[in-house]
């Protein structure tokens, strides 16, 4: 996807080590969150909005209008980082036709029903599936805490 520059997912979405690290490290101009319940959360959006940096944008949208601006070309000419909380957002947006390539993934809280799979991921069996399908449409899957940190193949951590 032309102008993304980082598709990450991150259960807590825009919070320091994303705004710090990852923000100012890519040299990113929007940070942009997928995620339909925060998207219809005014409280929830202007908390986030809080969290970034100043001078960085954000877009905190639905599944479906990410979709449509990202097909529309509209942030072809930014510096984007993608955040979104599950493996299944990024799924939709493959099955929507989008060319994800490559994703990092960083926090996912141990949760009631997850296995953890390494230091601070834990997958319920549906988000265990959604990114062993990713990986069957050849999307890279990493595993990368903060950038300065070594990229891992995230298929390793499903065996």
């Amino acid at each position: 996807m032309q102008g993304f520059v980082n598709i990450r997912i991150d259960d807590r979405l825009i919070h320091g080590q994303v705004a710090t690290r990852w923000a100012t490290g890519l040299r990113v101009n929007r940070i942009m969150v997928i995620d339909n319940d925060v998207a219809n959360d005014d409280v929830q959006k202007s908390v986030l909005r809080m969290a970034a940096p100043s001078g960085i944008s954000t877009s905190i949208i639905t599944e479906e209008r990410a979709i449509t601006n990202i097909k529309a070309g509209k942030y072809d000419k930014q510096r984007v980082l993608l955040v979104v909380r599950r493996p299944r957002v990024l799924l939709n947006l493959v099955e929507a036709g989008l060319d994800i390539q490559k994703i990092n993934i960083g926090n996912m809280s141990n949760r009631e029903e997850t296995v953890q799979v390494k230091k601070s991921v834990s997958l319920t069996s549906e988000e265990r599936q959604d990114i062993e399908a990713l990986i069957a449409k050849g999307v890279k899957v990493t595993a990368q805490m903060v950038p300065d940190d070594a990229e891992v193949d995230f298929a390793k951590f499903l065996k």
